[in-house]
Order: C-alpha cells, then sequence, then structure tokens
C-alpha cells in the first residue's frame, strides 16, 4: 500500500459538481493506492501512520490536534513509468480488489476517533487543497 500524505490547510473533492468530502479545518488529505498484496497488516500499518505522524504545526499528529483527513482513493499511485511513455498500471490492485481495503483504511482510522471524509471510488474526482508548508510525505507500507 502506498500513500500520499499532505498537510492542507483546507480541501475538497468534488464528483460531478458536488462536494463529496471536504476539509473545513487543518488536516491531512491522504491519496491512497493499493496494489495486489495489500491486508489487514498494511491496513493497520497505513492506518496507524497516518494517524501517528508527527506532520502537523508544531510536530502534532492527527491524533494529537483531532484533526481531520481526507482519503481519496488513487490508484495512478503504482504507475510504472520506467519503460516507454504510457505508464503501466499492473501493479495496481483492480477495483474490485482495491476498495474493500481502501475502506477499511478508513474505517481503521474512524476506530481510532479520526474525522474522515471520503473521495468517491471509482469517479472522476476533481481534489483541490491547499497544501500547508508545503509537507507532503510518500508513505509505503
Amino acid at each position: 500500500m502506498r500513500a500520499v500524505l499532505q498537510r492542507a490547510s483546507s480541501a475538497s473533492v468534488t464528483v460531478d459538481g458536488e462536494v463529496v468530502g471536504r476539509l473545513d479545518r487543518p488536516g491531512l488529505v491522504a491519496l491512497v493506492g493499493v496494489t495486489h498484496d495489500d491486508g489487514p497488516e498494511q491496513v493497520a500499518t497505513m492506518a496507524r501512520k497516518i494517524a501517528d505522524l508527527r506532520i502537523l504545526e508544531g510536530e502534532r499528529s492527527v491524533s494529537d490536534d483531532g484533526a481531520p483527513v481526507l482519503v481519496v482513493s488513487q490508484f495512478t499511485l503504482y504507475a510504472d513509468t520506467r519503460k516507454g511513455r504510457r505508464p503501466s498500471w499492473n501493479a495496481a490492485a483492480p477495483g474490485p480488489v482495491a476498495e474493500p481495503v481502501v475502506e477499511q483504511v478508513v474505517e481503521a482510522l474512524r476506530a481510532r476517533g479520526i474525522e474522515v471524509a471520503t473521495g468517491r471510488f471509482g469517479a472522476h474526482m476533481e481534489v483541490a487543497l491547499v497544501n500547508d508548508g508545503p509537507v507532503t510525505i510518500v508513505l509505503d507500507v
């Protein structure tokens, strides 16, 4: 599993002109990609990292501050661009495999008492955010 975390002062996800998820206060945007062999161990580790990494203002974590997280599925994190001009998506898990795994990350964060907003799996999403810092972290678990 791979995630790109961005510290954001605000963020939103829009699908077909409708805002489906947003951060109205500072928190994290987590773009989450799933590969074929991701399972419960990766879900638990990713949720723990998202919740506990001390990357918010003042070296605090989402858990420390009660900050929200906007989780957006993003299979393109597993693009292989080593050959040619067209990325390969072979490392990305297909939708029926990836969707429940992303939802498990969301549920694991919520089980920790974290406020979580989401995008819409499989939809064409417009993600807007104000990256604070800028702080952007890539997580591979």
